[in-house]
């Protein structure tokens, strides 16, 4: 493999265990703020649209270098790689009051990546989770899990790796980060959550009774994050976050959300302050983009993984093994707008369903 540059830390070492598992900095809430940004303008609010759009950070060079590239989606789709990183910082990352850089080289993964495409008519979008130890090719680098990307040579390498794995052109790359991800739930009050069947996280002490459960931010985050105590371990935690996803879109585009302006309003100022997007992403595309997704509900919105077959070990790291002639499939149905056909016919994934 080649090395050109500093390697990403050891799965396994001293470093990746003493790292709180805060939900990966899972972008749970990115697809919400997609859909929902745009409903501000149905209000009128154009003033407060771009104060909010006006307050999202931007990283540069995401696309630099960038050669021999898929073909743009068929039509106006739209697709947008949503990413989380695993390091720590005692100052935001990400959003307009950033104060450290989004990324450093060799000190982080993501460890939660997603592809969202838009359908060219804008009636629906399909969220494909990409397991964080998916075993891939890495330009310049050979196979790696696809979370080294990031960290060998930033967001231009991560989106170089996607496309290569799906075929894909990545049009936008946004980043969100933990703290954005809490203050939006603590922002709608909460957000329901029904557990299905009593399990229990020994890792963090925490028993999670069957029934329904209403979640704060601090609360969320123990639910999404969990891994020991579920039988699928990360995969198990990939499903949990997407239930939790849907219970989060499904609260933010409620009659009670999108009927009080105030509480719209701060739900907005919530996602906006912790959102960071490509820099060639302008204001005003965004903002077109978001008035044409103004007829966009929760139940227009497809979850799914793309297909594992599999687990294994690559040396020392535990590595997932992806279904390529199936993934193939799906990444073809998400370039045709069919991918909500395509899932009804083959499943989400993955090959256990949890709460």
């Amino acid at each position: 493999m080649d090395t050109r540059t500093t390697e990403a830390p050891p799965e396994g070492s001293d470093t990746e265990r003493r790292k709180p598992r805060t939900l990966r900095r899972v972008l749970i809430g990115l697809g919400v703020c997609f859909v929902v940004l745009g409903l501000v303008l149905v209000a009128g609010a154009w003033y407060l649209q771009d104060r909010l759009v006006g307050q999202v950070d931007r990283v540069d060079d995401a696309f630099a270098g960038l050669e021999s590239r898929p073909a743009p989606s068929k039509g106006e789709g739209v697709n947008i790689l949503l990413m989380g990183t695993d390091r720590r910082s005692e100052e935001p990352t990400t959003g307009d009051d950033a104060a450290a850089p989004s990324w450093l080289p060799g000190q982080q993964r993501t460890d939660s990546l997603m592809l969202l495409h838009i359908d060219s008519d804008r009636e629906h979008a399909t969220l494909v989770s990409i397991p964080r130890d998916s075993w891939v090719t890495v330009p310049g680098y050979g196979q790696n899990k696809i979370n080294a990307a990031f960290s060998f040579a930033g967001p231009s390498l991560a989106v170089e790796t996607v496309e290569q794995l799906t075929d894909l052109r990545v049009d936008h790359l946004a980043i969100i980060d933990w703290d954005g991800f809490e203050a939006l739930t603590d922002e709608l009050g909460g957000v329901t959550i029904t557990v299905p069947e009593t399990v229990r996280d020994s890792a963090r002490g925490k028993t999670w009774e069957a029934g329904e459960h209403q979640m704060d931010g601090e609360e969320a985050l123990l639910y999404v994050r969990q891994r020991y105590g579920l039988a699928g371990g990360d995969f198990d935690r990939i499903k949990r976050q997407q239930n939790f996803l849907r219970a989060l879109m499904r609260q933010t585009l409620s009659g009670e959300t999108m009927a009080n302006p105030t509480k719209l309003y701060g739900v907005l100022d919530a996602v906006t302050k912790h959102l960071t997007v490509d820099a060639e992403w302008t204001t005003g595309d965004m903002r077109g983009l978001l008035l044409s997704l103004r007829d966009m509900r929760a139940g227009d919105v497809t979850f799914t993984t793309v297909p594992v077959k599999g687990t294994g070990r690559e040396g020392k790291q535990s590595v997932v093994y992806l279904d390529r002639d199936k993934g193939r499939d799906l990444w073809g149905a998400v370039r045709e707008d069919r991918a909500a056909e395509w899932v009804q016919e083959n499943g989400a994934g993955l090959p256990r369903t949890v709460d």
